[in-house]
């Protein structure tokens, strides 16, 4: 996607598509965080009668609420999307992330490929010059199509004992292909970023990428109520060195982007809908002219979204305030950038777009985390915010 028309960020059947969102508005007793519903291409802020979007995806009226619910008319869509597009003066509504108290978490090696590539940083030990090599020999040593095993079956039990006879087992063969997912917080409520923000990167990283995804919500009765796009910005050298600095890798300063908003499931879309969406990235060098793109097939995912929400939510564990969950990606750029085998790694400016016909489109600019402003609206921010506002 390279143009800024304002509808080609939005889902293709905008009219129809039922849109949660968050504002910050800066007029006078309004200023702070607001909720938002996109409806018929215009924005009404509804914060007097849900002031936080974990409220209102608790509603067990979500849908028929969100379509008759009141609120102030904030004008169009395509005029808040085409205000808040990267390198534009800071505007009246700038786009936050749509989730705000809810947990976020993340799934990891839900696809094949990613699968694989995961091996290829652990064996290559976080080094992008031994990434080929390693690759190679991966390939020769496994020899099939992870892609057409499921997940804890029995022909994935005798892989596994194979792979452990070579000596070519792994950590993340165990989540890739075993009977228990890898499902881990990637960032902390109110710390992702929206549309048109700046992403951050660890200056200490020098092998790195986008993960593009989709982002479930999820109420605190574990209800998927809608879907969203998402940015889970990866450290390939942090996390291949170890896997227990996956926190460091993952949570950091702006490393989290989500939006640009979430779609509510109705009759025009649901999770069956997810299941057969396919979702686009776009890497854009401002400094280079380097360019890397890719689709990724949801039906391709190893893990139904329904299993990877259960084995989140459930007699185990609850989430009082609901959670965002990212559902992998199949993503691990290899595209040559800077050095013949050096594969891919951002630069800082690159353009980040990640989009789905049905979702719209996510972009972001690559920076770096110590560079952006430091991360200070938590959620004791929020609620003052809204007790000063009147709306608590």
């Amino acid at each position: 996607m390279t143009s800024n028309t304002p509808s080609n960020w939005l889902p293709g059947d905008v009219g129809q598509a039922l849109l949660v969102g968050r504002v910050w508005r800066k007029a006078g007793e309004h200023e702070g965080p607001s909720v938002v519903l996109v409806r018929n291409g215009e924005v009404i802020d509804i914060t007097a009668s849900a002031p936080t979007t974990a409220d209102l995806f608790d509603r067990e009226d979500l849908a028929h609420f969100a379509r008759t619910v009141s609120g102030e008319s904030l004008g169009p869509v395509e005029k808040l999307i085409e205000a808040n597009l990267p390198g534009s003066v800071e505007p009246a509504l700038r786009l936050l992330a749509p989730n705000d108290v809810q947990a976020i978490k993340a799934c990891g090696v839900t696809f094949a490929v990613s699968l694989i590539e995961r091996v290829i940083e652990e064996q290559a030990g976080g080094d992008p010059a031994k990434a080929q090599e390693v690759r190679e020999t991966i390939a020769a040593t496994i020899g099939t199509d992870l892609s057409k095993i499921k997940p804890g079956s029995e022909e994935a039990m005798k892989l596994k004992a194979e792979l452990e006879r070579r000596g070519a087992w792994s950590q993340y063969m165990e989540v890739g292909i075993g009977p228990d997912a890898e499902v881990f917080s990637k960032s902390q409520p109110m710390s992702a970023v929206g549309f048109g923000a700046d992403v951050g990167l660890l200056a200490a990283s020098v092998w790195n990428n986008p993960e593009p995804e989709i982002v479930l919500a999820v109420n605190s009765r574990g209800e998927i109520v809608g879907a969203t796009l998402g940015n889970d910005v990866n450290l390939r050298d942090i996390e291949g060195r170890s896997a227990l600095l996956l926190g460091k890798c993952k949570d950091n300063n702006a490393s989290c982007a989500i939006g640009p908003f979430v779609r509510l499931f109705d009759a025009s879309f649901s999770l069956d809908t997810v299941r057969k969406t396919s979702v686009a990235l776009r890497v854009e060098g401002t400094d280079d002219d380097f360019v890397l793109e890719g689709v990724s097939h949801m039906s391709e995912i190893s893990r139904d979204p329904a299993d990877l929400v259960a084995q989140t939510w459930g007699p185990h564990h609850q989430y009082p305030d609901g959670f965002m969950l990212f559902l992998g990606t199949m993503f691990s750029p290899i595209k040559d950038r800077d050095t013949q085998g050096g594969g891919f790694t951002h630069h800082l400016g690159d353009k980040v777009t990640i989009s789905a016909p049905e979702l719209g489109a996510l972009i972001n600019t690559v920076q770096l985390s110590t560079a952006l402003a430091p991360w200070t609206f938590g959620v004791r921010a929020l609620y003052r915010n809204l007790a000063s506002r009147g709306l608590l």
